[in-house]
């Protein structure tokens, strides 16, 4: 039986906030979550966001990919990445983050009217991969900087010397630190291969309607490139870390959805 991506993005909304309240119900108890409510809600959830993206973004007269599609994909992406970071690895503060952050995708898919944005992607394959290398790029590098905020509370919280927020289930602050500078790395170099693919391969890239985003995303390469020279040669971590991490990021989001939000969303409600 087909189901309606409608349907499907209901059902996943309520697997994603059975997953978010199963961790934060028990976040900072001894024993942990209840991890197998946890992951059979979050695997339930991904699934049917993945069918329900599926529908929305591939349709009979091409690839949809509206701000909303985008958005939902790149959520998609994190989702998994981290549920499975989890699986091997403490990662409690930050599923709720992720699982809360998908409820309100699925959400804003079931109430904000579909914006159709048709592309034909099949027949620009070269095109097809530098999207791809920036939305797998936007997604490693946000999660470094989940990856950030979470070393950020440990420290915090050590310097405290508040060990009660900090349980088995929670990783080391070394092992987080370093796994947000091997996302940061990854990030940086898969961002640094996008913004080369969009420069070879695409008539408009120094149009008007492309120069803010190619500009912001170059400055942000520029502050991630920054702050993995600094880490490798400087020792930088920490706030300096912290700091950097956010302003890429921040910079980052605004050229990937700045300019779309603004047509999309808002100059659409005018």
């Amino acid at each position: 039986m087909h189901m309606s991506p409608v349907l499907l993005s209901a059902l996943a909304l309520i697997a994603y906030l059975i997953a978010t309240a199963s961790v934060l119900l028990r976040i900072f108890h001894p024993a942990g979550p209840h991890f197998k409510t946890t992951f059979s809600a979050a695997s339930i959830a991904i699934v049917l966001h993945m069918f329900a993206l599926t529908a929305l973004l591939f349709t009979d007269n091409g690839q949809n990919f509206s701000l909303l599609n985008v958005v939902s994909l790149i959520c998609w992406l994190i989702t998994v990445a981290i549920t499975l970071a989890a699986l091997r690895s403490p990662a409690i503060l930050l599923l709720p983050v992720v699982y809360g952050f998908a409820c309100l995708t699925q959400l804003a898919t079931l109430i904000t009217p579909q914006y159709m944005q048709i592309q034909h992607f099949e027949q620009h394959i070269s095109i097809l991969a530098h999207i791809f290398l920036a939305f797998i790029a936007y997604a490693v590098l946000i999660m470094a900087m989940l990856y950030s905020l979470q070393v950020s509370y440990i420290s915090h919280k050590l310097k405290q010397k508040d060990f009660t927020a900090v349980t088995r289930h929670m990783p080391p602050l070394v092992y987080a630190e370093k796994l947000q500078f091997r996302l940061l790395l990854a990030g940086t170099i898969l961002l640094g291969l996008a913004l080369l693919s969009g420069a070879l391969f695409m008539d408009n890239w120094l149009a008007k309607a492309n120069l803010h985003k190619n500009v912001l995303s170059f400055i942000a390469f520029l502050v991630f490139a920054l702050l993995c020279w600094g880490h490798a040669h400087k020792g930088w971590r920490g706030k300096t870390a912290y700091t950097l991490t956010i302003t890429g990021s921040v910079l980052l989001t605004l050229a990937y959805f700045g300019s779309r939000f603004v047509r999309e969303i808002l100059l659409d409600k005018l």
